[in-house]
């Protein structure tokens, strides 16, 4: 009963290693499936996990095990703070993987978050939890996490994420952080495109393309095999227009062009806000792409999209799952914590049964337990 209820999405986590030993009384993978389920009912710490199992005990054995009944939230925290973060993240990647379609054509964007009480002592905070995630708009899903110490080696938590991920026919946005020559040469070999914001963490890249960009346009990109794209959008008291000029002749860069690999264009974007009864703002943003230079308005949707993953990934996060308040600390837990949410909002975002906001599949899954297994059935 358990394979065929659970099959759809627990055969991709049946091979998850159990860090525990021998001595165990509750299989994992129903430790799992408890646990994403608590998560889409509205579940934010282990505590919660345990309350939920025990309230929906008689349903759960219609298609789970339960040998020893419901495991304590102490068991469940000791357990998924020692799951291999890594591993769980491998069969999460592979999961999603059979959901979608190729990656052709879309857009991936990639962005770190901090979970900031994930810290183990009030009186030091370096050790929260920052996760880099790689957020597709065109589904609104979660194709990937790993987590970083801190901002700064987001450098290092990118490659890794880079590498599990399908890029063939994507194109990659990645914010200053990510401005990394072999993030650009792993990008084009795995045969995505790749569209790196540009700031002064490379102060000579910053430099050179300012000043060609700011030529181009002064010549207004005649000569320069560039395009040009404006839009101006309006609503909850602001007017905001962008106004993006793109340049393929790399060249004009210099030696600075060879050293990006599959460097084809760079863009400027002028952001200008005007809020009702304040004075307008001007801001002025750089890239560099490997794609082609004369197609303006889908180097400005690619660039637009990638704030996609603020609003549609980290806010509702925040504000839907609560994962800026969660107090969850020990070994991995926070993360393993993070990626149960990742999976839940992935699974409420499949659903296409029921017209309703996240928050409302939430609440709809605690009360329909029709609609809670069909979830994770798929």
């Amino acid at each position: 009963m358990e394979a065929q209820a659970t099959g759809g999405l627990l055969r991709f986590f049946e091979d998850l290693p159990d860090p525990r030993g021998r001595n165990r009384l509750h299989k994992l993978t129903d430790m799992l499936v408890i646990a994403i389920l608590a998560v889409i009912c509205g579940a934010d710490g282990w505590e919660d996990v345990a309350l939920f199992g025990r309230a929906k005990h008689k349903w759960l054995q219609t298609f789970l095990e339960l040998p020893w009944g419901i495991p304590s939230h102490d068991t469940f925290g000791r357990v998924f703070a020692r799951l291999n973060p890594e591993a769980f993240e491998a069969c999460f990647v592979a999961w999603i993987g059979s959901l979608t379609a190729s990656t052709d054509g879309r857009l991936i964007a990639i962005d770190g978050k901090a979970l900031r009480r994930s810290f183990e002592h009030a009186w030091d905070k370096s050790g929260m939890a920052h996760l880099v995630s790689a957020f597709v708009g065109s589904n609104q899903m979660v194709f990937g996490q790993c987590k970083v110490d801190d901002k700064s080696n987001e450098i290092v938590a990118i490659p890794k994420l880079l590498e599990l991920l399908d890029l063939k026919g994507a194109t990659v946005t990645i914010d200053a952080m990510g401005c990394q020559k072999q993030i650009a040469g792993q990008i084009v070999a795995q045969g995505g495109d790749y569209v790196l914001a540009v700031k002064d963490n490379q102060a000579n890249l910053h430099e050179t393309v300012q000043a060609v960009m700011a030529e181009a346009r002064q010549e207004n990109l005649e000569g320069w095999h560039g395009a040009h794209h404006e839009q101006t959008e309006a609503g909850h008291g602001r007017i905001e227009t962008r106004k993006v000029w793109c340049v393929s002749d790399v060249q004009w860069l210099g030696p600075v062009a060879k050293e990006w690999p599959g460097l084809r264009s760079v863009v400027m974007v002028e952001a200008t806000r005007q809020v009702a009864g304040q004075d307008a703002s001007t801001e002025c943003r750089y890239y560099i792409s490997s794609r082609d230079g004369r197609d303006a308005r889908a180097l400005a949707a690619a660039i637009r999209g990638h704030w996609g993953i603020e609003n549609r990934l980290h806010w509702l996060l925040d504000m839907t799952f609560q994962e800026d308040a969660s107090r969850i600390r020990k070994g991995h837990g926070a993360e393993n914590f993070s990626r149960l949410r990742r999976i839940a909002l992935n699974l409420l975002r499949q659903d296409q049964s029921v017209k309703a906001s996240i928050r409302g599949k939430r609440k709809l899954g605690g009360w329909d337990h029709d609609f809670l297994l069909k979830l994770i059935i798929g």
